[in-house]
């Protein structure tokens, strides 16, 4: 079965979760605004320009996973879709996501976002498999930690090979793959597919499609 795989900030929806989460949690007041919002902004920012540190980005962001308790995170998590995600979703990606699946491709989102924010996007996108940067739960409540490799960069073809190992499609089931993503920062999992696609790319991402003839389209408007 073809594999039809999707990023989700800034190319499912109009926005990233990730950092809208934080604001969130800043507006909710669950969190201490002021710093809070300028660390936020700051890793926001070395994403967008290639410098992220991720395990420092996610010391800051899975810390109040394990500040808040769990039915207080389950109940702003709720919110958050209402409030915040729904209204980020693109009609176009929704339509380019049916389209794979009237094709009977296999549907999976791969995003560094962690699991507790995009597994509800994942299943209000109807997608039938998810990998996520996994945040550690243990005992009834998140740590605050990191488990296993963070799906980031190359850590998405790492994630994403386990992931076949695991379901048992194994190396065949990336022939024909379909990747469309916003981010150079995914530039490692485009060049892994035969169909990578550019969703309304940052400029690194752009110049890099136009120089080896990838497609570029747009989900937005």
């Amino acid at each position: 079965m073809t594999l039809a795989i999707f990023d989700l900030d800034n190319t499912l929806l109009c926005g990233d979760s990730d950092h809208a989460w934080g604001d969130f949690l800043v507006t909710e007041g669950v969190v201490d605004g002021d710093a809070y919002r300028s660390a936020n902004d700051a890793f926001l920012k070395a994403y967008q320009n290639g410098t992220l540190k991720i395990r420092d980005y996610l010391a800051f962001a899975l810390q109040p996973l394990a500040q808040t308790p769990l039915p207080r995170l389950l109940a702003l998590r709720e919110q958050f879709m209402q409030e915040r995600i729904y209204p980020l979703i693109l009609p176009k990606g929704q339509a380019l996501v049916a389209d794979h699946r009237r094709q009977g491709h296999q549907l999976l989102m791969i995003t560094a976002t962690n699991q507790f924010v995009t597994a509800p996007i994942a299943d209000a996108l109807g997608f039938e498999s998810l990998i996520a940067t996994e945040p550690e739960f243990l005992d009834g409540a998140y740590t605050g930690r990191v488990q296993g490799t963070p799906s980031f960069q190359e850590g998405k073809i790492e994630r994403l090979h386990q992931w076949l190992a695991a379901t048992g499609g194994g190396e065949q089931q990336m022939q024909g793959a379909w990747f469309y993503s916003d981010s150079h920062n995914d530039l490692p999992l485009l060049e892994q597919v035969q169909n990578p696609v550019a969703v309304d790319p940052d400029d690194t991402l752009a110049r890099a499609a136009r120089d080896r003839g990838w497609p570029v389209i747009s989900l937005r408007g």
